[in-house]
């Protein structure tokens, strides 16, 4: 019997290439090109993990409306174009069909008829309707059947869906202006004059347990002063701006950027000053632990409340108890939450799961880069004790058995069989292509440890606790000695990806160890030969870094984490090779993913196939990949910040700035940079280079930071 959950070892539904998404929240729609919705190709409307529209067809006198095209304004709203089929007297339709789409706690579309014909018309309208409320699981694992019981009923107020299961329901109310319900359609006769238009609006509403959501869009409120609307107007306003750059396609990746990370922000009713990011869209429109804080960290130059909020939300339900089925263990730090209704499809069976082994040390890490980012030091203080906790975690419960390393091996058969980012089945594997067996200690979560124990360093520091401060970066010395001598392999010439239940160390090359340059746990006389394996030809295809070298067992272009390229993957290689000095491999790496990305259209998806660039002029995209995702949309930000070699660090007052763009990127200009509580520009023209709006006590060092900004305590 296969396993619920994520513990699920096959392959999301592949969407069909014509597929769109609309997302707000927790809620989103997909579709095809035309905006009708088939569930049996897993598209749907969600709200809170759950389908609650799993088909929508509009019909003009029972035929469809043919397609002409397909506008995006925003994130959340989209327009549907069509024109009705010509009359049997007329060789062309004279009558356009609109579709204004609106996706947030729910849907809401305007529908318009435009009659360019010089005759009266009258038509039937039809929107075909169903909702199964399946989860999210289901729908993305392709596995959908239906469970408890469902009723449709056609109200005078609108058409009501509703199931049951469990105890708990779910329902959707479908109304509009003018409508003949059905139980599964509204029906409207009309009548066009000549020149002349007639339209509608459908609100779809969803109701949990009886409580009618309160609309995000009700037809009585201009859409631009809705939630939606003022938010993303808020978000576009405060971003920083590209404002030259003589790569031009690089100001249109940004922005897709920035807009994408905007249309992934989630909002805590029960918190609403704290705003987190979301994983991706579409199957993970909710926290996660490890990519809502590397995609807000990446995103820090947009916006550092974005990373605040993440960080706020992820301390609220840190972990406080020892519960198996869920993980959950004190001061851990949570791999993913849900909101579906039945819990039981979620990894250990419950609406969080903690099976998780980095994101509690990159919880402190992230800490620490706030601190010298400038978020505001009441802030930090507050979250200092929940990373005390997180580092608790860390030797208590990380580390099984007291060898100073951080090892995962799931509790129950419900759980994630592999707990570092790369958590398909056969992530881990040898050099053969044999699978590592637990419990596995993965290099790179050993280098977020490292990185942890110095962030907290440096804030105790920053707070006058010296002595902590020692305490933390022995700790750090520690670990970084025993992981060189353990990890290291000499005749290879790189870091074993992992040790084993045996202690064996899994000797397969991976972009992994570009993780361990970024946080600094890589001893100076091993880091050329790192650098060296990573820009190999087994590794780098010229649109990035494999996950997997191509000489390996496991290898496979086409896999999730065998041989893939990721974006982010890749943004953090890029920042690692930077610090320890290897500027040109760090500009080549960077400008194959930028490269990547205008051939996507300036969005990068979640990965790519691990093809090389001589096989195949284009990339080749990864059939199931999530498109927007957080932290492939964070990338493009994340490594225009590593090339300008940009390194606040606001207790200690001073900005660490060197550019090394390369040439091509000149001359770049960037206006409203969020940086120590200020709006910093920032312009670089070869050896000129500009920064405007520091605040007057903040020191400009026109050198790079080194591996570590705060190793040195310059």
């Amino acid at each position: 019997m296969t396993e619920s959950g994520w513990a699920y070892d096959g392959a999301p539904v592949t969407l069909s290439p014509g597929t769109v998404t609309l997302v707000h929240g927790t809620s989103f729609c997909v579709c095809g090109s035309d905006g009708d919705v088939d569930g049996a190709a897993a598209q749907g409307v969600f709200f809170q993990d759950t389908r609650i529209v799993s088909a929508w067809a509009l019909r003009l006198d029972g035929a469809p409306v043919e397609h002409i095209t397909t506008v995006t304004r925003d994130p959340f709203r989209m327009t549907f174009v069509g024109r009705g089929r010509s009359r049997a007297h007329s060789p062309e339709s004279t009558l356009l069909v609109r579709r204004e789409r609106y996706v947030g706690a729910g849907m809401r579309e305007d529908i318009t008829l435009r009659n360019f014909g010089l005759e009266s018309v009258a038509h039937v309208v039809t929107v075909h309707v169903d909702a199964d409320f399946a989860d999210l699981f289901e729908v993305k694992e392709g596995r959908v059947r239906q469970r408890g019981s469902s009723e449709s009923d056609a109200e005078p107020e609108g058409l009501l869906l509703t199931r049951v299961l469990d105890g708990h329901s779910r329902g959707v109310r479908v109304l509009a202006d003018g409508a003949d319900y059905s139980t599964s359609a509204l029906t409207f006769r009309v009548v066009v004059p000549p020149k002349g238009e007639w339209n509608t609006r459908v609100t779809v509403q969803p109701i949990v347990d009886g409580r009618a959501i309160e609309p995000m869009f009700p037809p009585e409120r201009p859409i631009d002063e809705s939630v939606p609307a003022v938010r993303s107007h808020r978000w576009r306003r405060a971003a920083p701006v590209l404002r030259r750059s003589g790569r031009q396609s690089l100001a249109a990746t940004l922005l897709r950027s920035r807009q994408d990370l905007g249309a992934l922000r989630i909002f805590d009713p029960d918190h609403p000053s704290d705003t987190a990011v979301a994983a991706g869209a579409p199957w993970f429109m909710t926290l996660f632990g490890r990519d809502s804080i590397l995609a807000s960290l990446m995103a820090l130059p947009i916006d550092p409340n974005l990373a605040l909020g993440t960080m706020r939300t992820l301390a609220h339900h840190q972990g406080t108890r020892v519960e198996p089925n869920s993980e959950e263990e004190p001061g851990r730090i949570l791999h993913e939450m849900r909101f579906g209704a039945d819990a039981s499809l979620a990894l250990g069976g419950g609406n969080v799961y903690y099976g998780t082994a980095d994101a509690t040390p990159l919880f402190v890490m992230l800490l620490g880069e706030l601190s010298r980012w400038g978020i505001d030091r009441e802030q930090v203080a507050a979250m200092v004790p929940h990373a005390d906790r997180a580092l608790e975690w860390v030797e208590r419960y990380g580390d099984r058995d007291g060898d100073g390393f951080v090892e995962y091996q799931r509790a129950t058969g419900r759980g994630l069989v592999n707990q570092g980012w790369k958590d398909s089945w056969d992530g881990v594997n040898f050099a053969d292509g044999r699978i590592a067996r637990g419990p596995i200690a993965l290099c790179e979560v050993q280098g977020y440890v490292y990185n942890a124990y110095l962030a907290r360093a440096c804030v105790c520091e920053d707070f006058g606790d010296l002595a902590g401060a020692r305490r933390w970066r022995e700790r750090a010395a520690e670990l970084k000695q025993r992981f060189n001598e353990r990890f290291w392999l000499p005749d290879r010439g790189y870091f074993a990806v992992a040790l084993d239940g045996g202690k064996r160390p899994v000797d397969a090359l991976t972009s992994n160890v570009g993780h361990c340059l970024w946080s600094g746990i890589v001893d100076e006389d091993k880091a050329e030969r790192v650098a060296e394996a990573l820009l190999s030809p087994e590794m780098f295809t010229g649109w990035g870094v494999r996950t997997l070298a191509s000489g390996m067992g496991a290898y496979n272009p086409m896999s999730y984490h065998n041989g893939s390229v990721w974006p982010h993957d890749n943004a953090l290689v890029v920042h690692g090779l930077m610090r320890y000095g290897f500027v040109e491999h760090a500009q080549r790496v960077a400008v194959a993913v930028l490269e990547a990305a205008e051939a996507f259209g300036g969005r990068l998806p979640e990965l790519l196939c691990g093809f090389d660039r001589a096989e195949y002029p284009d990339p080749i995209p990864y059939p199931t990949s999530c498109s927007p995702q957080a932290w492939a949309s964070a990338t493009p930000v994340h490594l225009l910040r590593v090339l300008l070699r940009i390194e606040p660090y606001a207790p200690r007052r001073k900005v660490w700035l060197a550019p090394a763009l390369p040439e091509s990127f000149e001359p770049l200009a960037l206006d409203g940079v969020p940086m120590l509580g200020a709006r910093v520009g920032l312009e670089v023209d070869g050896a000129e280079v500009r920064i405007t709006g520091l605040p007057d006590d903040v020191e400009l060092v026109r050198s790079p930071v080194g591996v570590h900004p705060g190793l040195d305590r310059r």
